[in-house]
């Protein structure tokens, strides 16, 4: 994961490869078969797929290897979860009948185990490169002016008759002109580096970063609140999650702040002050208000690619208006030669999505399967709130779009999960199938419960094969579960 726009590198000593060197105006140019600039999880897999296949690679990274979802992203971010939930299952230890006991949190000892994690995945990264014969690079690169797409660092110069750019991305960061104070907040990134719990936490934004961030918090027991530029969290996914998301993090003691922007930040003697500004969506007028002693303020506002600065106009690499890098359905950029996987594409920023563009890539370029690319329908998501969310698919609004509402049936359901039938805690489930044509083909599935994270999986395979809902009928259910109601809604 680069965290700057310039890149650079040095080669790994006694890392074996298979390299060739050339001279090109006295300089040397180490050649590859396949070289990479990023190792994060799209280009670690391009690269190995490559090694495989019999080519030589290299891998360009300036930080730890893994990239955003092992060091700040997935990974790191599933532990604390995991944490939260244990959290939430002790308030109904007493309702299942463990009397007495009361353990205690410690978000330093947690914090300690967490990091040593990520510190033996990042080894074990780097030794499957060694395996594989990947020539490791650390540092920084940026494209060079030569007449093959070359990149430099420190006066050495790498080349290769395919370049794959998978830098990543990184969180969204407001100035101080745009909001002054705003940079007494931190990112997801920063939220990895507390070393202890914050007593009380503001969280700006309304997407799944900031849903997540928020429940983990919260469960875990900071007081918080969610500060939301329209009425509802995670706006682009199915109305029915939107709604049914925003009830459960007000449920759980979450605060939200709808249709409000914050205008100032001031640090007090008792920790920050967040001054904001809240609309009211029927008068226009607009409120100001304040919330006091906050010891984290989080601004989980969106990404951006990694790509300033990687000097991508002088190879003629085109961006779109956000750097976002343009390229086909085929990862090909602009420049013959030079592709780009992963969330510096700014299409569907997932780990699993990144890793599949850089294995396609692959065996696209070295093994002679020129149809291979990714397929970035029904792509399965699950966003690991409290209760969990999983959907693939079309959302309703867009199924009416593409197949017309009067082609579709909707089937829909809410419900109170058995876990929660001896505790006094409770949270729904809810479920919709969206069909389409008459053979009412499942075009779109989408659920929050408990549960839901890992019971997407094998009904995203169904519809991915192009499952109906008759397939789902001649399902036989699995009693008693959740995921039953997907076999027998009617």
């Amino acid at each position: 994961m680069y965290r700057n726009a310039r890149f650079a590198f040095t080669l790994s000593i006694g890392t074996p490869c298979r390299l060739l060197s050339r001279t090109m105006a006295s300089e040397t140019v180490n050649r590859f078969d396949f070289l990479v600039i990023g190792g994060g999880s799209g280009g670690l897999a391009g690269a190995r797929r490559a090694a495989e296949l019999g080519a030589s690679a290299a891998v360009i990274e300036s930080h730890k290897l893994g990239g955003t979802c092992v060091n700040v992203g997935c990974v790191p971010k599933k532990v604390m979860w995991n944490a939260a939930v244990h959290a939430e299952f002790a308030h109904d230890r007493a309702d299942y009948g463990y009397l007495g006991g009361n353990s205690q949190f410690s978000w330093h000892s947690l914090k300690t185990k967490r990091d040593a994690y990520i510190g033996r995945l990042n080894q074990i990264y780097l030794g499957n490169l060694n395996k594989a014969n990947i020539v490791s690079i650390e540092g920084l690169a940026s494209f060079t002016d030569d007449a093959e797409p070359t990149v430099e660092v420190g006066g050495k110069k790498y080349t290769a008759p395919h370049i794959l750019i998978a830098t990543g991305g990184r969180p969204s960061v407001l100035s101080d002109a745009e909001v002054p104070g705003a940079n007494l907040g931190i990112t997801s990134d920063g939220f990895f580096e507390l070393d202890t719990l914050p007593k009380r936490c503001v969280i700006v934004g309304a997407g799944y970063i900031a849903v997540e961030m928020a429940g983990i918090l919260s469960t875990l027991g900071s007081k918080t609140s969610i500060i939301i530029r329209q009425g509802e969290v995670l706006r682009n996914f199915d109305s029915l999650i939107s709604a049914n998301c925003t009830k459960e993090l007000e449920k759980s003691g979450i605060e939200i702040w709808r249709n409000s922007q914050v205008k100032s930040v001031k640090k007090t003697q008792h920790g920050l002050e967040v001054t904001l500004a809240t609309r009211d969506p029927e008068t226009k007028g607009e409120k100001i208000g304040t919330i006091d002693d906050v010891d984290c303020l989080l601004w989980a506002i969106g990404r951006e690619p990694n790509t300033s600065g990687l000097n991508l106009s002088q190879i003629g690499v085109k961006t779109d208006e956000r750097g976002h890098i343009v390229v086909d359905e085929f990862q090909n950029t602009s420049r013959p030669g030079v592709y780009a996987v992963g969330d510096v594409c700014g299409k569907a920023l997932l780990t699993p999505v990144a890793i599949a563009a850089g294995r396609k890539l692959a065996h696209r370029l070295f093994e002679n399967k020129p149809e291979s690319r990714v397929d970035y329908s029904n792509i399965p998501t699950v966003v690991f709130a409290h209760p969990p969310i999983g959907t693939v698919g079309l959302t309703e609004e867009e199924a009416i779009k593409s197949w017309g509402k009067d082609n579709l049936k909707i089937y829909q359901t809410s419900f109170t999960p058995m876990y929660h039938a001896v505790t006094a805690r409770k949270s729904q489930c809810v479920m919709k199938l969206i069909c389409a044509g008459t053979q009412e083909r499942v075009v779109g599935l989408h659920m929050q419960g408990l549960g839901c994270d890992e019971m997407l999986q094998g009904f995203a395979v169904a519809i991915k094969m192009g499952a109906t809902k008759a397939d789902f009928d001649n399902t036989i259910a699995i009693h008693p579960t959740s995921s039953e109601e997907l076999v027998t809604m009617r």
